[in-house]
């Protein structure tokens, strides 16, 4: 199952080529696993207050067309692991609205672990057992 979100590419985001900059990518992916969270309910403030950060490991991409100034861009983001103290999300980023068989821009993974506040590994399913359930079944 995948969460996705769809968007035009704004002006500041290109380069002097007039393609999207691509470490804009990295923040598309940023937005839509924020997204994806925010589906279940739980908007990152919410995490917080819980004491949980969810800093990235690693992060990953591969860039297979150039997106342009105002093409509509759709980024779909889903969860392909989730146990306890670690969360991993794979994105597809491709034009038009919410088409999974639109043009692919560019596809990337991120790795992620939960942490308190003082840095130290947390175990999602003792902080937010709700969150770790709605993710569990989203992949």
């Amino acid at each position: 199952m995948s969460y996705s979100f769809t968007f035009r590419v704004r002006y500041q985001e290109t380069d002097r080529m007039g393609v999207v900059y691509h470490t804009n990518y990295i923040n598309w992916f940023e937005w839509g696993r924020t997204e994806l969270i925010r589906a279940c309910g739980y908007p990152y403030e919410r995490i917080e207050e819980q004491g949980l950060l969810l800093p990235v490991l690693e992060v990953g991409a591969q860039f297979k067309q150039a997106a342009r100034y105002d093409e509509c861009v759709t980024v779909f983001t889903k969860v392909t692991a989730c146990t306890g103290v670690r969360l991993e999300f794979e994105y597809e980023i491709r034009r038009g609205e919410a088409d999974p068989e639109g043009l692919l821009f560019a596809t990337g993974f991120t790795k992620h672990m939960w942490v308190t506040k003082e840095w130290k590994p947390a175990r999602l399913e003792r902080h937010l057992p709700e969150l770790h359930r709605m993710l569990q079944e989203r992949f």
